[in-house]
């Protein structure tokens, strides 16, 4: 059985975290290792992640990296480094999981193909309710949470509904990079190392999903968009810090010029060194 590791991405949100990682303790697998991405976060931060492994039945790591503004691809690549599974899944500090969000991803991994999961919204009124009591709301039956939907509080209802995908909707965006989650995305490890992890030349918010899912198809790995079965529950936030985005207007660029180039599959700038260059 393959093991995975799970980084989940995060930046000064502390009580988000928390209860990202209960949706990790609780999840019904426990063959996974969990990799907190923290992109310079301050003590509290680091406080919460301790009190968490005191608690947790599955490995919680922490890796930081100095606050030098928005470095999502170089904290995601620190912690590749340290990963110890198979099969990689990133999501995001302020999405919750539900509790066989781990095992879904494991029976979907397949040889020669990634998979990029859906992102559920939740609204404003939710989150403060749910944050401010500590609800596990991740643990509620699908059921109740589509009902949530329904009643306006989230977005996406019919994620929460086990509906059936056949191969055609399964493999329908295989060559596709367009509006896949960097909060829901698993690959093989080896596939991220041989085409680089995420190129750290994108600062700033933006595109750098892209970039990483773009190069993974021109690699020759496969997209295969599963639907239904392994939402992330995204709690509402307005914050925006805008120093921490002052190199967005480069990442535009970036994009186009790789684009541009149909034949490249490699970063710009990475601290991974790809497979190949390495042989």
């Amino acid at each position: 059985m393959h093991k995975v590791s799970v980084i989940v991405s995060t930046y000064n949100w502390p009580e988000a975290l928390e209860m990202v990682l209960q949706s990790l303790i609780d999840q019904k697998d426990r063959n996974f290792e969990v990799i907190v991405a923290d992109d310079g976060s301050g003590p509290e931060t680091a406080n919460t992640i301790i009190r968490m492994q005191k608690k947790s039945p599955v490995p919680i790591k922490h890796f930081w990296q100095e606050d030098m503004g928005y470095r999502l691809s170089r904290v995601r690549n620190g912690a590749i480094k340290i990963a110890e599974g198979d099969i990689v899944v990133f999501t995001d500090g302020d999405c919750c999981l539900l509790p066989d969000f781990v095992s879904n991803h494991r029976k979907v991994a397949e040889p020669g193909c990634f998979v990029t999961g859906k992102r559920v919204f939740l609204k404003r009124r939710f989150t403060e309710f749910v944050m401010k009591k500590r609800f596990s709301f991740h643990k509620w039956p699908r059921i109740l949470l589509f009902m949530l939907g329904l009643m306006g509080q989230c977005n996406r209802p019919f994620q929460f509904a086990p509906l059936p995908q056949n191969k055609k909707s399964l493999w329908a965006h295989q060559k596709c990079w367009k509006k896949a989650q960097g909060c829901n995305i698993a690959a093989f490890r080896n596939d991220i190392l041989a085409i680089g992890g995420f190129d750290e030349a994108y600062e700033g918010h933006g595109l750098e999903d892209s970039d990483f899912v773009l190069r993974m198809i021109r690699s020759g790995v496969k997209r295969k968009s599963v639907e239904y079965c392994s939402p992330v529950l995204h709690l509402y936030h307005g914050r925006s810090i805008g120093q921490r985005h002052a190199n967005k207007s480069n990442n535009g660029m970036y994009f186009k010029e790789l684009e541009a180039d149909p034949s490249r599959f490699q970063p710009r700038q990475s601290e991974l060194i790809p497979i190949a260059a390495s042989a």
